[in-house]
């Protein structure tokens, strides 16, 4: 007999960089060697210092998993705010950005992995463009919130988080 999947309410945050290959086209050893160093200093330890958990790893991108939502937006807005300090002095060219999305919902459990449809709604926020061209973040917005059903308590879902700092970035989707 099939055993059951195995499910929980997770809260995901996706991130990957803007542009990767571009700036691998121009310079690949040195977007790694910056990237490394990005994740080793400053992502990693961030994720870890908010209780989250890395799930996996791509070339330019990391997913991870947490408990409370709350710690996944903060994770994500000091990380942001940290880029944007990283990036003061880095010419534009040669920038890493971060685009970072997150998502409450409900995702399957196999093994140490993750999947569904919580974790496809983080990644495709993270990739997120206005319709205007910008990118996502580039200009300042209050968060969004959105009910799941009219007669549930109001859930936060999908809260665009643009931090209206010099030079952020892309910015963050939750």
């Amino acid at each position: 007999m099939k055993q059951p999947v195995q499910r929980r309410l997770a809260a995901i945050l996706a991130a990957d960089v803007a542009g990767y290959s571009r700036l691998m086209g121009a310079d690949e050893e040195g977007t790694l060697d910056r990237l490394k160093a990005h994740r080793r200093q400053l992502v990693d330890p961030k994720i870890a210092e908010h209780r989250g958990r890395i799930v996996k790893t791509t070339g330019d991108g990391v997913l991870a998993e947490f408990a409370s939502v709350v710690d996944a937006v903060r994770c994500a807005l000091e990380i942001q705010r940290a880029m944007a300090d990283r990036n003061a002095d880095v010419p534009e060219d040669k920038r890493v950005i971060f685009r970072i999305g997150v998502n409450l919902g409900d995702v399957i459990i196999d093994g140490d992995d993750i999947y569904g449809d919580g974790v496809n709604i983080a990644a495709r926020l993270a990739a997120t463009k206005r319709a205007s061209g910008r990118p996502a973040g580039s200009e300042p917005a209050k968060p969004t919130f959105r009910r799941e059903h009219p007669s549930t308590t109001p859930v936060l879902r999908r809260a665009a988080v643009r931090e209206p700092v010099a030079g952020l970035g892309p910015g963050i989707f939750c």
